[in-house]
């Protein structure tokens, strides 16, 4: 039997045990059904390999930038801190906030934008899909069963990574018809551990980016200046400038940045919860909106701070220099691969008889110095 938890979770939360999974399995009495889940996630080929896969800058830029891995560790402890403030189930918010990048190509966006392309005939290419065929696929470490055999409850936060599915298209020409076999109801709302994960994503991601994005010099301090919240948290600093390096000014900026979401976060989704009458676990999978939100002035310095990003980083031209070479490496990795595919890939492996999707697999998976030597190899 599997000890209960001293924890005692909110109404709100999803429960330790879980509802289920596709396989069925002996219970540990060491951790509970999430734990294995994050274990599982952790232990996974596609988990190691997002150390060299590209968050903003290519793995070859430099040491100390973000990498996929760094930045879903840090996602994962956003996630942690507002699943425990709120008693809910730390355990799958951590999970889910581990696995979220597992589906991402090398070189970032404009890494899923060219094999996207590269598949445009073929069902397309989409890194949250992706994420399902790694864990439900393509991970090969059991005796009993393909893929990792996560809980309902974490494909279900995966599935809804960014809320209810209305259309499946997509998901049902990658995947497969009733793929998940009716476990899933698409149209309801997702848990509000999954909504931490996927707010938490965006915490990490806008202010270590800005972090990443002043260390290289490709904006400045004074820049931020321009969006009201990081102005006024920047003044809180005037004092220290001349006693302190800039470097260690910008890490004191980037933490009161994420507290000043975190703190918007809880406040805000406090307020949802008793808006919107949200007393048990029922409630929040019907709710019609997302419970875990930023407050409306936070939205929009959300959306600020992405805008400015894009100008200033995302399609700054030394950047698009090395995003468009990884845009090329991928198309011609897809087109040369293509022309005799055993020579690169084992077929049997991904038991998937459709070989545009068997290729697609095969780069989605690569590193950023992987696909850049394999390229260099046969071009």
């Amino acid at each position: 039997m599997q000890k209960k938890s001293i924890i005692k979770l909110s109404k709100l939360a999803v429960p330790f045990t879980s509802r289920g999974r596709f396989k069925k399995e002996k219970k540990t009495t060491l951790r509970n059904d999430f734990q294995r889940d994050r274990d599982r996630i952790i232990h996974s080929t596609a988990f190691r390999r997002l150390k060299h896969k590209t968050q903003v800058f290519v793995n070859t830029s430099g040491d100390h930038f973000r990498t996929r891995i760094t930045h879903s560790l840090e996602v994962s402890q956003i996630a942690r801190t507002l699943a425990k403030y709120f008693n809910l189930n730390e355990d799958l918010s951590e999970t889910l906030s581990l696995a979220h990048d597992l589906g991402h190509t090398p070189f970032g966006h404009a890494g899923e934008e060219s094999l996207n392309e590269c598949m445009k005939k073929y069902g397309g290419f989409d890194h949250n899909i992706q994420t399902l065929r790694i864990v439900s696929i393509l991970e090969n470490r059991y005796y009993n069963f393909n893929g990792l055999n996560l809980t309902f409850e974490t494909l279900d936060g995966l599935i809804k990574h960014n809320g209810p599915l209305i259309n499946l298209t997509k998901l049902n020409t990658i995947l497969g018809k009733n793929f998940f076999k009716n476990k899933i109801k698409f149209s309801n709302n997702t848990s509000l551990e999954a909504q931490i994960a996927s707010i938490s994503d965006d915490i990490a991601y806008n202010s270590h980016d800005l972090e990443d994005g002043l260390k290289s010099n490709l904006f400045k301090l004074n820049d931020l200046r321009k969006i009201q919240v990081l102005n006024k948290i920047i003044s809180k600093h005037k004092t220290r400038f001349n006693k302190y390096s800039i470097d260690l000014i910008v890490r004191q900026i980037i933490r009161d940045t994420i507290n000043e979401m975190v703190k918007d976060v809880i406040k805000t989704t406090r307020k949802n919860i008793k808006l919107n009458n949200i007393k048990s676990l029922k409630d929040v999978y019907r709710s019609k909106s997302q419970i875990v939100c930023f407050s409306d002035n936070m939205q929009k310095f959300d959306l600020q701070i992405k805008s400015f990003l894009r100008e200033k980083m995302y399609f700054h031209k030394n950047v698009k220099v090395k995003t468009n070479y990884g845009k090329k490496i991928i198309n011609n990795l897809f087109s040369i691969i293509k022309k005799n595919p055993k020579k690169y890939i084992d077929i049997i492996k991904y038991k998937n008889s459709n070989i545009e999707r068997i290729i697609c697999d095969y780069i989605a998976g690569m590193t950023d110095r992987y696909a850049i030597n394999l390229y260099k190899k046969i071009k």
